[in-house]
């Protein structure tokens, strides 16, 4: 099985890049909102060490970003409960997908929760910072302070990019996007098969 990793700034497109991939795909923010919403023990265990700010059960990502704002430290709390789930599902995954000839992991802290392996092949999404910040204020709960602490939990980009193994320009059109990303894909098949 041949593992791929996307990695990436916030808001650069690292799941639209990993979703035409067209491949089992273990999309981290798509799990983390899925126990929010249907994890009774996680909302327990994150109300027993924020009663002030997780109140309603599914858990609202407004009451997450209200603690996260008031205090950074909160943020580290809520990961010590939330990540160990989310690695116990990306388990289950990888077994599930163990025959797959290719998965794709779109998990934000990849490299920074050492998630990754020796050989997964890594693959750096770039996009222009003006086209950035345009996708992040279409998003609802937008909030600068909230990004810029999200943003000191990563891994500085040139490091990233030194670890990739490709770099994907995102700046073209979603057609061209396609196109491109069936053609690195082939070439990883092709590449990891004859090695």
């Amino acid at each position: 099985m041949i593992r791929v990793g996307i990695l990436g700034t916030i808001g650069s497109g690292k799941s639209f890049v990993a979703k035409l991939f067209k491949s089992p795909l273990f999309d981290a923010d798509k799990e983390v909102k899925s126990i929010y919403k249907n994890d009774l023990k996680c909302f327990k265990k994150l109300k027993k060490i924020l009663p002030k700010y997780i109140t309603t059960f599914p858990i609202a990502k407004s009451e997450i970003i209200e603690a996260i704002k008031v205090n950074k430290n909160n943020l580290h709390k809520i990961s010590s409960i939330v990540h160990p789930i989310v690695r116990k599902n990306l388990k289950s995954f990888l077994n599930k997908n163990k025959k797959k000839k290719l998965i794709v992991l779109d998990v934000p802290l990849l490299i920074e929760n050492k998630l990754n392996r020796k050989n997964d092949v890594l693959i750096f999404v770039s996009t222009k910072s003006n086209k950035i910040l345009k996708r992040l204020k279409k998003r609802e709960n937008f909030d600068k302070r909230i990004l810029d602490q999200l943003k000191q939990n990563q891994v500085e980009l040139s490091k990233k990019i030194k670890l990739s193994n490709y770099i994907v320009d995102n700046n073209f059109s979603p057609n061209i996007m396609k196109k491109k990303i069936k053609k690195l894909k082939n070439l990883i098949l092709n590449e990891r098969s004859s090695s």
